[in-house]
């Protein structure tokens, strides 16, 4: 499901609110996409990157983002 609203989530050690992810991100955010059944998004797309959203752990809900830029520059 793709959202272009912020939809707050968290793991079991921290809750990501709109401002805590821009604040880690240190972008602003755009969508973000849920797969099916899933308390976590699978992407966030922010105006400079898409997140991948990747779990940690299989036992515990933890995460991190891996950035990727949306529109790298060739030179």
């Amino acid at each position: 499901m793709m959202l272009c609203e912020w939809k707050t989530f968290s793991t079991d050690s921290e809750i990501f609110t709109l401002d805590t992810f821009e604040d880690v991100i240190g972008d602003e955010f755009e969508a973000m996409m849920f797969k099916e059944s899933e308390e976590i998004p699978a992407y966030i797309w922010t105006v400079n990157f898409v997140v991948i959203v990747k779990r940690c752990s299989k036992v515990f809900t933890d995460i991190y983002f891996e950035k990727i830029p949306r529109n790298p520059v060739c030179e």
